[in-house]
Order: structure tokens, then C-alpha cells, then sequence
């Protein structure tokens, strides 16, 4: 079973089932959205803004990505206001390694600890731009909602052993497709924010959100980050060179 990128703006599922008269179960749903193919290559520029305290923060990267028989290498890389470059491989049998280059120059790993801080102020963390194996979660199917729109199946995955960060994830698969529309991320008993796509196109055959925004559930925390897709190219040649972590200096 391939891994999966909790941050399904840039990776999205692309799943087709068809309307059936028995019930699906959580782990079903979750194995129909990952079962068909997702890019081999994708290269796209993202405007990133940052809602804070009624101010407004814009940021954009460019964001590029690799398969490896199923192990990813995804470069996310700043082009204004700062040259932050976030490198990220993702591996099927071990936890995923991530390096930081800052403004200056430095590079730094994140390590654990630093799973659950801001990236580059955003709402987004460092541990939403990792990605998940399906067997270590737990799926319950747990009934059905709206998200984003659309008619959705609604599953609860919890992580089987230690080392998380969010307690657990409410997925919304659409019905018609099961494209993951909406995650809820719960920590400490309560839900503490959510992601959901929008503005979902079909690029080569790739259903691509152009648009998602992670929001904090919490009105007094407050705030979101929209992520908007300015353009996008998926399945092109793109040089092993640039995924590697010397290429961060």
C-alpha cells in the first residue's frame, strides 16, 4: 500500500467507485481514494496567503515533486518575499526526512520536535507536509456530511502506534469519486483546525484543488492560509539533482 500526503493540495487522490447499494467501510473508502495512479512528476507555482490578526501575508513558491516506486521527493521553494526552501522525502518502510534552508543560508533538519511549528507562519505545520502509510492508521467509517460542497462519506483515522502529532484525522471522501475534499485534525480531545480543497480540476487525467485553505476551528486563535495554484504541470521530465539535499546550499 503506496503512502499518502496528508497536504492533498498538491497531491491529490484520484479514485473512482462506482454507486453501489452496500455500505462501504472506513478503510474501503480510503483504499478506493488511493488506488488510482497519482503523478509521477509535478512542477506548480502556489500563492500562499497567510489571514493573521486582520493583516494578510503573500508569499509564493514553487513547488516540485517526484515519484520513486513509491517513495516521493517534494521541493517546495520560495520565490518572494525570501528564498526558504523546504526539501522533503517521503519513504514506504520509515519515518520521513525533511531539511530547511533559511534565508541565510543555513541548512536545518527537522526532527521531531519540530513537527508541530509553524511552517514559514503559516497554519500550516511541518507534519502536514509529510506523508502517512495507511496501515498505521485505523479507519472507522463513521457516517456522512457535507465538506466544501459536496455530498461526502465521513472516516475517522487514528494512528495504531505513538510518535503523532494530531490524535486523529475526520477524512470527507466525495461521494461520487472519493476525492478527499476535507481533513479535520483533532489534538487533545478537541478539533483544532481544518484543511478542505476547493476549485477541483481535472489536469492530465489529476483531479488538482486549485485552491485550499488550512483554517483554525478555534475563533480566538483564529486566522487561515489559502493556498491558490497559479499554474501546473504534471508527468515531466524533472532532474534528480534538484531533490536532494545538497542541492539546498
Amino acid at each position: 500500500m503506496r503512502r499518502y500526503l496528508v497536504l492533498l493540495f498538491f497531491f491529490a487522490f484520484f479514485g473512482i467507485i462506482a454507486q453501489s447499494s452496500y455500505a462501504l467501510t472506513g478503510r474501503e473508502i480510503i483504499e478506493k481514494a488511493d488506488a488510482l495512479p497519482d503523478p509521477k512528476t509535478a512542477e506548480s507555482t502556489v500563492l500562499m496567503l497567510i489571514f493573521k490578526g486582520g493583516s494578510v501575508a503573500e508569499k509564493e513558491f514553487v513547488l516540485v515533486s517526484k515519484d520513486y516506486d513509491g517513495n516521493k521527493k517534494v521541493l517546495i521553494s520560495f520565490t518572494r518575499p525570501t528564498q526558504i526552501k523546504l526539501l522533503t522525502h517521503t519513504y514506504k518502510k520509515k519515518e520521513d526526512d525533511q531539511w530547511l534552508r533559511l534565508s541565510s543560508g543555513k541548512v536545518k533538519r527537522i526532527v521531531q520536535s519540530d513537527k508541530d511549528k509553524s511552517f514559514v507562519n503559516s497554519h500550516f505545520w511541518y507534519e502536514d507536509l509529510t506523508s502517512r502509510e495507511i496501515d498505521d492508521y485505523e479507519y472507522t467509517y463513521v457516517g456522512e456530511g457535507k465538506a466544501a460542497g459536496f455530498d461526502c462519506y465521513k472516516v475517522d483515522a487514528v494512528k495504531k502506534g505513538g510518535g503523532k502529532i494530531y490524535e486523529k484525522n475526520t477524512l470527507y471522501a466525495r461521494k461520487s469519486d472519493c476525492f478527499i475534499v476535507r481533513i479535520d485534525f483533532y489534538r487533545d480531545g478537541k478539533l483544532l483546525k481544518y484543511l478542505e480543497n476547493y476549485d477541483i480540476k481535472t489536469v492530465n487525467g489529476i483531479l488538482t484543488p486549485y485552491k485550499a485553505v488550512m483554517a483554525m476551528a478555534d475563533a480566538e486563535q483564529g486566522g487561515k492560509t489559502e493556498l491558490i495554484i497559479k499554474s501546473v504541470r504534471y508527468n515531466h521530465p524533472i532532474n534528480d539533482s534538484l531533490l536532494v539535499k545538497e542541492s539546498l546550499r
